[in-house]
């Protein structure tokens, strides 16, 4: 059984799936880690140079490879929701927990980095996150088995809540 972070950029993801691993001595995997390796270059340089489509292949290819493991944390990339075969891929032997985190809280938390491409264009990042999350949100709720809002949370807090998820039935849900 295997534990699938899923949530917007910013939410905590990365962290937390880091965290969860150490305490449950389980293996953390980080999708977008994963498709840079293979791809031999940034994720902001695979849209630019390729396209949106080739990344969200790659996503796709990535969590077909995972579903066949057990024991893991899964940190996804906050667009893993945009295909409905990544999440039946990832359902099969995993409890898939949403972090969330409001508009302004995943703005003062990302706001500075540069790594990923606009999803938008031509808006401003606020407004990117607010109309990315809103179209993505019932999409997150729909393949989310339990959420956490991490607003007012720190990471290690919200790494307890995913272990008492884990440790209250999610294994074997």
């Amino acid at each position: 059984m295997n534990i699938v972070l899923i949530g917007y950029r910013g939410t905590g993801k990365s962290v937390v799936g880091k965290l969860v691993a150490d305490d449950l001595k389980m293996t953390c995997i980080a999708m977008d880690e994963r498709i840079v390796q293979k791809a031999g270059m940034s994720i902001q340089n695979i849209v630019k140079g390729q396209g949106w489509t080739t990344f969200r292949d790659m996503e796709s290819e990535v969590a077909r490879e995972l579903e066949t493991l057990d024991n893991i944390i899964v940190d996804t990339g906050g667009g893993i929701i945009e295909r409905p075969e990544n999440i039946d891929a990832l359902q099969g032997n995993s409890c898939i927990i949403w972090l969330k985190a409001s508009v302004g809280v995943i703005v003062s938390r990302i706001q500075e980095g540069t790594e990923r491409p606009s999803l938008t264009g031509g808006k401003s990042f606020t407004e990117e996150v607010a109309e990315v999350l809103e179209r993505r949100a019932p999409l997150y709720k729909s393949a989310a088995q339990y959420d956490i809002d991490t607003d007012q949370l720190t990471s290690e807090q919200v790494a307890e809540r995913v272990i008492e998820i884990w440790n209250d039935g999610c294994r074997g849900s």
